[in-house]
């Protein structure tokens, strides 16, 4: 340092002591400045002794001394160093003012400034304050050279590397008048931004041209009306100065307000901030991550290793990678992995392994991803719920550019107070531009693959639909060997008269078309289900259109129809896996459903339908073979995990219960498609019964006794005539037409009974056109359609159920069964 290469608000002389490693002494680190105001500055002060440097070191607040100050602060002590002012060299000693000022990180006092100037009245407060603003700045670069050498230096004072200063350079002031936006800048501080003295016409937007635009909006953050006054601020920022050069300045200012407590004044110190140069260690980090960037062939490949790179090192408690799409966040990895570690807005579409956000409801990020600038949020900073869980202690906020615009973005969090240092905020700034390019690489290398998935995203339901009587929740996670996508698929269709389709399915192979061939095939079964079609009917129809694709694929699929007030469920199955039943005592098994061959393989074929009812409290599961079969795992061991996790699950929370079955999932050569629904039932329990009617002489008459007593312990009483005629009518026809066994159904719901007659024929009942005076038979079925509000017929596992429903005015039972 020259000795005018230090003028600071008066002060012409700076010097340092920092604490030595016993704690019992104070030693001179740097000098810099005219050493002509004070001479003879000791090397070694005791802590204890009696000097403004020991003094303010352990009083840790400034200590100011005016000439007549600094005179009898001599007179106490005629041999301190106070007292050898430079005599003969065109100096007063009545002029020389000195600043003793502490130098602290946090809590933690590490040295003390020594600054002194000719001043004869004494530093005034806007001086003192800029000067006390340096001495953050010099603390600021003390700690970061203590950490840097610390555990590699025998010394006992923590001394700046070679090549390294203590102070910062070229430090200089300015005061902002924000009223008027007039700026009162030293020389230094232009010197810093490259503007000659002579040009600069006293406006902040001259200065404000030369920042970085990323960096713009935090230099402009520092007046909002919500910062406190009475706190230092901090932050460091990149100028761009004319000739190209790209330097870091360290920024530390005080805000001051008028009495309506709106911001009116900014005092402020501008540096150099060499202190901010990237170490060895943080080179090679950057470093390290490109080069694992550079291997990183896949979306997922990328988000790993920037999950790996960030969380450890900044001792982060959560990191997000997100892309943009649309308006839409596609997230593409979360870590750490579980639900509850995210807020709701995270995990309300926690269907998959992309979990998505929209950006409208989160104000504060899209803002973030409009400018394009890195957000840093200190703890308990006023964002929405979805940003503010992210990182309760903390939350940085990076977006990623690529080729000129926004290809997505990186959350990290804090759940503890995290503070951020400017060399933290120039390793988010590096990685954001790496990861960014890093993303449009992955998409450049493996297009095809990103699209295929993307149509598949958008080709399943964005949310399933709410559910009276039941919650249904669906999960879909892609293979993790091979870049190729599946065709797996699920819906949830609400129909007319409490009824709800449930699908879930798979197209062999995996590329873009089977991706292509699962939407057609969703599409056509959501079409054929809203028409009111029967289960085996839309089954059918949808193999149909398969085959008429000529396409080799052929495709399974398990199709459910079931009424949510009565809990009756028909099931059709093409090829698929049956479904998994855990009954309310915890009790499971696979249904017994008969299967028919997969879509697309025969044209001609049926696809037979079974019954099963389901009452409150039960879970149905329905799966794709990724979840259960692979190389390393035979289908019987996954179905038998799959029951024992249903067994020991709890069916309130369907959501965990889903995460659960996946949990074993992830290696995967295959893609998972799982749907879980919860059957609550509706208010008033539906009641059901069964009889198997015997082929006897009075089969009829066995048959109506049991209705009477059912219905008679149900508090039917009104309907009864009505409902022992229509039994009559419908098991005379099933034991005078058809062979096998007959079984009568009841069910009681809130406002209607359901009577239904099973047989073994699958030939429909045909009413008859004209029934003459003297026929002896035929009227059965015009009886049942004049006495009922509803009739038909629907085949049932190779034969049929006919069945009638009458009204029944509403009334208050008992929910439970006869």
């Amino acid at each position: 340092m020259t000795r005018d290469s230090f003028a600071f608000c008066g002060a012409e002389l700076a010097a340092v002591y920092v604490l030595a490693r016993d704690g019992e002494e104070l030693h001179l680190t740097e000098i810099t400045g005219d050493r002509s105001v004070l001479y003879g500055l000791p090397a070694i002060l005791a802590v204890a002794s009696h000097s403004p440097a020991a003094e303010a070191f352990r009083s840790g607040t400034p200590l100011w001394l005016n000439p007549e100050e600094l005179a009898a602060y001599v007179e106490s002590d005629p041999h301190h160093f106070t007292g050898q002012i430079k005599r003969g060299a065109g100096r007063s000693p009545a002029k020389i003012s000195v600043g003793a000022l502490p130098l602290q990180h946090g809590a933690k006092e590490r040295g003390c400034l020594i600054v002194a100037g000719e001043v004869p009245d004494g530093f005034n407060a806007d001086r003192r304050a800029l000067l006390e603003l340096y001495a953050d700045q010099v603390a600021a670069g003390l700690e970061s050279v203590a950490a840097r050498v610390a555990g590699r230096t025998t010394t006992t004072t923590a001394r700046p590397p070679l090549g390294r200063t203590l102070m910062p350079h070229q430090g200089g002031a300015f005061i902002l008048e924000l009223g008027t936006g007039s700026m009162e800048a030293h020389a230094h501080v232009l010197g810093l931004l490259g503007i000659p003295p002579e040009q600069f016409d006293g406006r902040v937007e001259t200065l404000l041209a030369c920042a970085a635009p990323d960096d713009i909006p935090a230099l402009m953050a520092v007046v909002e009306p919500n910062r406190e006054s009475a706190t230092t601020q901090q932050m460091a920022f990149r100028i761009r100065r004319p000739n190209g050069e790209l330097r870091w300045l360290g920024l530390r200012c005080r805000v001051e307000t008028d009495s309506g407590g709106t911001p009116a004044r900014v005092l402020g110190v501008v540096a150099d901030a060499a202190y901010l140069r990237p170490s060895a260690d943080e080179v090679s980090a950057v470093q390290r991550l490109s080069a694992k960037l550079a291997g990183a062939s896949t979306i997922r490949d990328v988000s790993q290793v920037v999950a790996a790179s960030l969380r450890e090192p900044l001792k982060a408690s959560r990191v997000a990678v997100a892309e943009l799409e649309s308006d839409r966040l596609v997230v593409t990895i979360l870590d750490p992995p579980e639900p509850d570690a995210w807020p709701g807005v995270w995990r309300s579409e926690w269907r998959s392994e992309w979990p998505d956000a929209s950006t409208h409801d989160l104000p504060t990020l899209q803002g973030a991803l409009r400018e394009g600038h890195v957000s840093l949020w200190p703890p308990g900073a006023e964002l929405e719920p979805g940003l503010a869980g992210i990182g309760p202690g903390g939350l940085a906020v990076l977006p990623l550019p690529a080729e000129g615009r926004m290809v997505g973005v990186c959350l990290v969090g804090w759940d503890e107070e995290h503070r951020f240092g400017p060399e933290e905020r120039s390793l988010l700034t590096a990685t954001a531009g790496l990861v960014g390019q890093a993303l449009t690489r992955a998409h450049a290398l493996n297009a095809g693959h990103e699209l295929a998935r993307m149509l598949q995203r958008s080709l399943l339901p964005r949310k399933l639909p709410e559910l009276p009587g039941g919650e249904a929740v669906a999960r879909y996670l892609p293979a993790t060997v091979g870049l190729a996508v599946g065709g797996d698929w699920y819906d949830v269709i609400p129909l007319g008269d409490g009824h709800v389709a449930l699908i879930i399915g798979d197209v062999q192979g995996h590329s873009a078309a089977a991706a292509s061939i699962m939407g057609q095939i969703r599409t056509a079964v959501r079409a054929y289900a809203v028409e009111g079609h029967p289960p085996d009917v839309v089954v059918a129809r949808a193999n149909l259109l398969l085959v008429g694709m000529e396409t080799d694929l052929f495709a399974t699929c398990l199709y459910v129809d079931l009424d949510m007030e009565e809990g009756i469920a028909r099931f059709v199955r093409a090829g698929h896996l049956p479904p998994v039943v855990r009954h309310p005592d915890g009790s499971t098994e696979e249904l017994a459903v008969e299967g028919g061959p997969p879509l697309g393989v025969l044209a001609d074929t049926e696809f037979p339908m079974t019954e099963a009812g389901l009452i409150p409290g039960t879970l149905l599961a329905m799966m794709t073979d990724g979840l259960v079969e692979s190389a390393q795992l035979h289908v019987d061991e996954g179905m038998g995990r799959v029951r024992d996790v249903l067994r020991s699950a709890d069916p309130a929370e369907t959501g965990r219960v889903a995460d659960e079955l996946l949990s074993g999932a992830s290696h995967r050569d295959d893609d998972v498609a799982l749907l879980l629904l919860r059957y609550d039932g509706t208010r008033i329990r539906p009641m059901r019964t069964h009889w198997t009617v015997w082929r006897l002489p009075n089969a009829v008459l066995h048959a109506r006794r049991f209705t009477a007593r059912t219905l008679r312990s149900w508090g039917v009483v009104a309907e009864l005539d009505v409902a022992l005629l229509v039994v009559s009518e419908l098991v005379t026809n099933a034991i005078a037409h058809t062979q096998g066994e007959v079984r009568l159904d009841l069910t009681l719901s809130a406002d209607r009974l359901r009577i239904a007659v099973n047989d073994g024929s699958p030939r429909t009942p045909v009413k008859p056109a004209t029934v003459n005076w003297e026929a002896t038979g035929g009227r059965g079925l015009l009886i049942v359609e004049a006495t009922t509000a509803s009739w038909g017929s629907v085949p049932l596992s190779g034969g049929k159920q006919v069945w009638a429903e009458l009204p029944l005015a509403p009334r208050e039972r008992l929910a439970k069964g006869p």
